[in-house]
């Protein structure tokens, strides 16, 4: 073959590829033309994809947790796809420690924590949402600033005043000798998620119109009575968001309700308590943790699937002012 034969069919080759190039970048033209002439189809096409990555990232690690605990105790490799499915440690989780009363007990911290912060916190966002009074916005400040300390620099003062008689106005000594009971528990975690629930509930309560409160008390009900008949029920969303957070919180917390218990820790000890159980000194079972965990979380799964319109609907009906 001549030497201009070659060149001519280098030639060729060399406009194919571009050619296919040509094709690529039109394409790519066409869709941002398209994209820039409707940009919901833009906005759709991101929000699948970060709807996939945060979906990934998010249900990844309960995929992961599954996967351990069907994995054969002692073994190490474990392969992305579990060999077969069995589901022992689900039971061997209550069957070796009392992981039933681990729940239990986080489950009643959850709760009682959550009908105290209720209440308290109806009480108080009544009166910093629908009161004026002096001092009102350096005491709202004071309680967020409050709200900002770490619960760990606490720990000690409470330890202290749980472990002695506290004297009541020089007359008589009050027994306050509450460690290792779920009182040192549930005050502490009252405590540090009051703040919270009395913002989101001041807010609701001060978008409710005075009409409809002034006409309770144009019928006779007091001011607590109209906060319980009209307020509230008005207030829903705002009060199932703030308990669904308080009872998430406090179920989920390990800090005071591990340390708080003290040697009571085999019967009062929270949920997180029961999955650190299968560690030992020597061995640790990860195949029962991970079931543990999966078990721990069913609770706030389900929770969190039943109230979740709740959630969205209060945060933001709490952001809006009519």
């Amino acid at each position: 073959m001549s030497i201009d034969a070659r060149n001519h069919d280098d030639a060729e080759q060399m406009g194919g590829g571009s050619d296919g190039d040509d094709d690529s970048r039109s394409r790519i033209g066409r869709w941002a033309k398209d994209w820039m002439e409707h940009p919901e189809k833009a906005y759709a096409v991101m929000g699948v994809f970060m709807g996939g990555v945060l979906l990934t990232t998010s249900l990844f690690p309960l995929y992961w947790l599954f996967v351990v605990a069907m994995a054969p105790p002692g073994q190490t490799n474990i392969s992305l796809i579990p060999a077969e499915i069995d589901l022992t440690a689900f039971v061997d989780i209550f069957v070796q420690v009392p992981f039933a009363r681990f729940m239990f007990n986080s489950l009643f911290y959850a709760f009682s924590v959550t009908a105290i912060v209720l209440l308290i916190g109806s009480l108080a966002g009544y009166a910093f949402g629908r009161l004026d009074f002096r001092g009102k916005t350096p005491l709202l400040f004071s309680l967020l600033v409050l709200s900002f300390f770490p619960p760990a620099t606490l720990f000690l003062p409470l330890f202290r005043a749980f472990n002695q008689q506290i004297p009541l106005l020089g007359i008589f000594t009050l027994p306050a000798e509450i460690y290792g009971t779920p009182g040192a528990v549930v005050a502490p975690l009252s405590a540090f998620t009051m703040p919270l629930a009395i913002f989101i509930l001041t807010t609701f309560y001060g978008q409710i119109p005075d009409g409809l409160e002034d006409a309770a008390r144009v019928e006779g009900t007091t001011r607590i009575g109209a906060l319980f008949r009209v307020i509230m029920p008005l207030s829903a969303p705002g009060i199932a968001t703030a308990g669904i957070l308080t009872f998430i919180t406090v179920y989920t917390e390990f800090f005071f309700s591990f340390l708080m218990t003290g040697d009571s820790a085999a019967e009062w000890a929270p949920v997180v308590n029961g999955v650190l159980a299968f560690q030992t000194q020597y061995t640790t079972r990860y195949d029962l943790q991970a079931a543990a965990s999966l078990v721990a979380i069913v609770p706030v799964a389900i929770l969190v699937v039943f109230a979740q319109e709740k959630i969205i609907s209060g945060l933001t009906q709490g952001a809006l002012k009519e």
